[in-house]
């Protein structure tokens, strides 16, 4: 993406070089503002969110995702043992997939085996690794970014070459909103998700003393390389029953079925900002994430020292390894079919 590529977009004064690939390729940052000053600033490396900066009610803005001050340190980040994916958009398939393997259409395909002998997001060069184009970006209320990625045939062993669009959106209602499209050429399985690890304290802090929201009564049974077994667990009595919030529990790393595309299916509470996020979708399931092995080696933003508790993700998606298992949702998209998703993230004062 150079930037004549650009030049005919509206008002494109809030972007600046981020950064450059091994190969020279420039990477950009934008910059969304909405009227009340919140502000969300992505790149088209990984369609990654690097900044969201949310207004608190004493009229301070909060910077409430983890992230880098530059493109070498996001590079240098999948070089860890254990990749963050800091922000990124995780694909082609987001979570775990037993043995890297599944079977499309009496085909068996070999993805790479990322994680443990199993693949996880994407395999070893998902779509957090990618340089998306900027399709389209758009100003004044309710502004957005729409970012595209060509997926090519055999990408990391998946089939069908894909066609992927997402667009950012801030909007009035201090909403970040995450849409997404794809289309492909053969008969593939998708499922992509959004990967910020939040904290409303400031990416700067512990998420342990903020509560979280979960409307599930199951969540996934998994094994001891978390892979679902195909069962569900029933969360009455469970300490991970979030239906009446409780402080942020560390570690997690469990997918909880949501079932609401108009309702709140999770939240994050600061009452220390009298902050919180709420999270909508139209996905099967909310995955949750605090913990990390690699956070200890980790300097973020501002050179803030990032830890295993550093942040939370609420990954919406569809479950992780639902191409093995019958009774889990359809994780295919066929040839001429569009896949779509929608996930709003929106922040609200509490008092």
């Amino acid at each position: 993406m150079k930037i004549k590529q650009i030049s005919h977009f509206q008002n494109l004064s809030d972007y600046k070089l981020f950064g450059l690939m091994p190969d020279n390729e420039e990477i950009y940052s934008f910059e969304l503002t909405n009227k009340n000053g919140m502000k969300v600033q992505i790149v088209n490396y990984g369609a990654t969110v690097t900044s969201l900066q949310v207004p608190l009610s004493n009229g301070t803005l909060k910077d409430v995702v983890l992230g880098f001050d530059n493109l070498e340190a996001y590079l240098d980040s999948y070089t860890l043992p254990s990749a963050p994916y800091f922000g990124t958009t995780v694909g082609r398939y987001a979570g775990r997939i037993h043995n890297g393997s599944f079977i499309l259409n009496n085909t068996t395909f070999q993805l790479p085996a990322n994680n443990n002998g199993n693949m996880l997001h994407g395999g070893t060069f998902g779509f957090g690794r990618k340089v998306w184009n900027v399709v389209n970006v758009t100003s004044g209320e309710n502004p957005s970014i729409t970012l595209g990625l060509l997926s090519e045939d055999s990408d990391e062993n998946f089939p069908g070459e894909m066609h992927v669009y997402l667009t950012y959106t801030v909007t009035e209602e201090n909403e970040l909103k995450l849409e997404y499209k794809a289309t492909t050429t053969e008969d593939t399985i998708i499922n992509l998700t959004h990967h910020s690890y939040f904290n409303l304290n400031g990416h700067d802090s512990s998420v342990l003393d903020q509560e979280i929201f979960i409307k599930s009564v199951k969540m996934l049974e998994t094994d001891e390389n978390n892979i679902p077994t195909g069962n569900l667990t029933d969360l009455t009595n469970h300490a991970f029953d979030f239906r009446t919030p409780k402080k942020c529990p560390f570690p997690i790393d469990n997918s909880f079925v949501v079932n609401s595309k108009t309702e709140v299916v999770a939240r994050l509470i600061s009452l220390g900002n009298n902050l919180q996020m709420n999270v909508y979708t139209d996905q099967p399931s909310v995955h949750i994430y605090v913990g990390g092995n690699c956070f200890g080696r980790l300097k973020g933003k501002q050179d803030a020292a990032y830890h295993p508790s550093s942040g939370i993700c609420f990954e919406t998606q569809n479950f992780p390894d639902a191409p093995n298992h019958k009774n889990f949702p359809n994780s295919i998209l066929k040839k001429g079919e569009e896949y779509s998703q929608k996930t709003v993230y929106r922040f609200e004062n509490i008092h």
